[in-house]
């Protein structure tokens, strides 16, 4: 069994994909977390059906977050 924050804590300033609630896919580099399990992505990139787009650093809420993925 995977414990979520140690995961996090082994994947600072590395890649990993997020699935969203919504079926979105971001993809980044984590550069920080906290104990609600928000998430920074650094040079993030959004994928959903055939499109893509950067989106640079953004701040995404914990409940938003199906599963998280290192690459």
């Amino acid at each position: 069994m995977v414990i979520p924050m140690k995961m996090l804590e082994e994947n600072i300033n590395r890649k990993v994909s997020l699935l969203l609630k919504d079926n979105r896919i971001l993809e980044g580099t984590l550069s920080g977390y906290d104990e609600h399990m928000n998430m920074v992505l650094d040079e993030a990139e959004e994928s959903s059906q055939d499109s893509k787009r950067r989106l640079g650093t953004v701040v995404i809420r914990g409940s938003n977050i199906v599963r998280i993925s290192p690459e």
